[in-house]
């Protein structure tokens, strides 16, 4: 049997001189494993399409259960991430966070729609590597199943909340008493509303939102402190990616 599919590459193996394992995210059929035989050679026709980070339309071959490529046919490459090693290691991140999401069997465009328009917004729109990692973040935690509740402090109901409490995913004021033990964050006026677009924007106005750098950088440590509480992951992708900040901050 066939199957044909237009998927995204989120992570690549080498299994031998000639072979690779790819895990696709799939428009209609959500992740997926599959080997593309020979794609290492240099005159391989499917080598561009099976690169990581590329959308491509996708022939596979299903035989008992083991799914193998066929044909592949590149769509967008999101060129500009490979010239650039930290756009690189910041967009493999989202692949790896997105296949945390992501099920077997289950299609999930929207998921789909989000990894592409954050690589697309790194690279074509040159959108801030911070505002693109925390809407990231934060919209990729709601497709998981956990949207926050930012309407308003869940103890006395002030919609000018200063805290974010990151087990519960609700809004609290310093001085109120939540009862709970978990880790509250604390919240400026502006990352608040910049959350509240994140969380309830469409689709695709996602990424176009503004916020002052220094907000930025509060926001994206907020939104990725919330996913890995709620997801109960971290990701070498997103280590390897500060390992460059830091290192770009000091040369």
């Amino acid at each position: 049997m066939y199957i044909k599919t237009e998927a995204v590459v989120l992570r690549e193996v080498e299994i031998n001189d000639a072979d690779k394992l790819l895990d696709l995210l799939s428009k209609d059929r959500g992740l997926m494993t599959v080997k593309a035989r020979g794609v290492r050679r240099g005159s391989s026709p499917l080598k561009s399409a099976c690169q990581l980070l590329t959308l491509s339309e996708f022939t596979l071959q299903d035989y008992r259960g083991k799914l193998t490529v066929q044909e592949a046919q590149s769509i967008e490459q999101f060129r500009p991430l490979r010239d650039n090693i930290e756009l690189l290691a910041l967009g493999s991140y989202f692949a790896q966070a997105a296949g945390a999401v992501a099920q077997a069997d289950a299609p999930n465009p929207e998921l789909m729609s989000l990894l592409c328009n954050a690589l697309f917004a790194l690279g074509k729109l040159g959108r801030g590597q911070a505002l693109v990692k925390a809407a990231f973040e934060l919209r990729l935690a709601c497709l998981a199943g956990f949207t926050p509740d930012l309407t308003a402090c869940a103890v006395c109901g002030s919609p000018e909340a200063d805290r974010f409490d990151l087990s519960q995913g609700t809004l609290s004021c310093s001085g109120c008493q939540t009862g709970e033990s978990g880790i509250r964050m604390p919240l400026s006026p502006g990352m608040l509303l910049a959350m509240r677009y994140i969380v309830w924007c469409e689709p695709k106005r996602l990424f176009s939102f503004r916020l002052d750098e220094n907000s930025l950088r509060e926001l994206s440590s907020l939104t990725e402190a919330y996913l890995m509480t709620q997801l109960e992951h971290s990701f070498y992708t997103l280590d390897f990616y500060k390992t460059l900040l830091h290192y770009g901050d000091t040369i």
